[in-house]
């Protein structure tokens, strides 16, 4: 579906369907004031008779409106002036999107310039309207044998003001780039894990190189993450026939003298838990453990679409985690790059086995800041369900930073402590730290963990556990998050 940006007095335009707004009490927004006065009133009428009083989440449609040139205007109600946030305006555009969607008109026309939401600007109010029109696009049927047939609607125009075009197309362009990316994370997270293993993520690295020249991409393998010491990102894989793969991706879009920002992500293609298996009711949403990597893998392509003035290193630990005979036990110690010896009490808490190797190895670039990206731990979606990520680091500045970005992206992340107190339940008397640290505060103690490999870096830590994809029923799926997050961070690291 394209979108593009229009400035235009709305009722002039011939289109197939025609959006305004209606407030609380029916309240005509200004464009459909002037396609009232042009009907003769034909709107008022409508209202007066009671069928849309203007509440969220109401909306009429109307055919062949005297002297429009539209052949349908749709009435949305937009509720009380003021009082409109940031959900409750993604569901009034994503309810918009739906009845075009079932309409048999190629195109469509927004005239909804005028909605406030709350704390948003021209630029954030467009953002979030462009994000949701085209996430609502995506579908993933590559794997059914009946495909849905390919919908009417093939273009929507924004209706806007001369004065703010420019700040509604930049919008648009951000948008748009966002949710390419996150189709892709969610392309990614939702393939089975037969077809998207280590290796076949290291070919999406390779693709992606050769789509954008300014990209550098390399993929080492097993052997190559074995002589770096790697010694704990290697007995995660050593049980599975598919072998790990550390993917290196490198844009250099900023100054030779500019250091990168680096993203690192957790790129588990399937965890049944090791020798620590997990329970089997429910084991196949494992396929999603990988999706930090996925996340990592969508700004990367947001990124590049953009091409951002900043240089940016994603490394991705990519590996399956399969008991057999040659799977890592409960009780092996294993020295990782950076010399610490971790003993493994817990096959399952494979995660922070890959990441720290990752983490180490992400030194050699001198980066700004480390951002690790991880569906982590269970506890987290104890901690904070389904809609927010957890945030942990060492650094307040980049913390703030990352909570401001996923507060304007409308992809929050809420911060947790990383008191030393949590440090000890880490101990080991056999090697240098534990890989698990025992049932209480589990996401925080997961991040101690990592903290261990990250004392020269500004790090934080997304733990995605709960917001990287949703469970059971008719949406199951990933999500594409952090990718809006994490893209705002990048721009305003831009200053784009």
């Amino acid at each position: 579906m394209e979108l593009v940006v229009k400035s235009v007095s709305p009722e002039t335009l011939k289109t197939a369907t025609l959006v305004v707004a209606v407030g609380e009490g029916r309240k005509l927004g200004a464009a459909a004031r002037q396609l009232d006065e042009l009907s003769g009133g034909a709107l008022s009428a409508v209202l007066k008779r009671g069928d849309l009083a203007g509440k969220v989440g109401q909306s009429l449609l109307l055919h062949s409106l005297p002297n429009l040139k539209a052949e349908r205007v749709l009435l949305v109600g937009v509720g009380k002036d003021e009082e409109l946030g940031d959900r409750p305006f993604r569901k009034i555009i994503a309810g918009v999107l739906n009845t075009l969607k079932g309409l048999g008109g190629t195109d469509a026309v927004l005239a909804l310039d005028e909605i406030v939401v709350k704390g948003r600007d021209s630029y954030g109010k467009t953002r979030l309207l462009a994000e949701t029109l085209v996430d609502g696009e995506y579908t993933f049927d590559q794997f059914k044998s009946q495909k849905a047939e390919p919908r009417a609607l093939k273009k929507i125009t924004l209706a806007t003001i001369k004065a703010a075009q420019a700040e509604v197309e930049r919008a648009v362009a951000h948008a748009t780039a966002i949710a390419n990316g996150m189709a892709f994370t969610r392309n990614l997270g939702n393939l089975p894990p037969n077809i998207c293993h280590p290796t076949f993520l290291g070919e999406q690295a390779k693709n992606l190189g050769k789509e954008f020249k300014s990209l550098k991409v390399e993929v080492l393998d097993e052997k190559k993450i074995k002589d770096l010491g790697m010694g704990s990102f290697y007995a995660v894989g050593q049980g599975s026939a598919q072998p790990p793969r550390l993917i290196v991706m490198q844009y250099n879009g900023g100054k030779k003298s500019e250091k990168p920002y680096a993203l690192v992500g957790k790129g588990i293609t399937f965890d049944t838990g090791g020798i620590s298996l997990k329970p089997g009711l429910g084991m196949d949403e494992m396929k999603y453990d990988m999706g930090g990597a996925a996340s990592v893998f969508g700004t990367l392509r947001a990124v590049l679409e953009l091409k951002l003035p900043i240089n940016l290193v994603c490394i991705l630990a990519c590996a399956e985690n399969m008991p057999s005979g040659n799977a890592s036990r409960p009780g092996d110690i294993v020295t990782t790059m950076s010399g610490q010896t971790v003993e493994i009490l817990n096959t399952d808490a494979e995660g922070r086995l890959v990441l720290c190797d990752a983490l180490t190895y992400s030194e050699r670039f001198k980066p700004q800041a480390v951002i690790d990206i991880a569906t982590l731990t269970g506890a987290c979606v104890v901690a904070l369900g389904a809609h927010t990520s957890g945030l942990l680091g060492n650094n307040d500045e980049l913390i703030a930073q990352l909570l401001s970005a996923g507060k304007s992206a409308d992809d929050r992340a809420w911060q947790l402590p990383l008191f030393d107190e949590y440090q000890e339940q880490l101990d080991s008397p056999f090697a240098d730290i534990a890989n698990i640290g025992g049932p209480k505060a589990g996401t925080i103690t997961a991040a101690c963990f990592l903290s261990r490999f990250t004392k020269n870096l500004n790090w934080a830590h997304l733990d995605i556990a709960g917001t990287a994809w949703t469970s059971g029923g008719k949406d199951k799926g990933a999500t594409g998050r952090p990718v809006p997050l994490l893209t705002q961070y990048l721009l305003d690291r831009a200053k784009a």
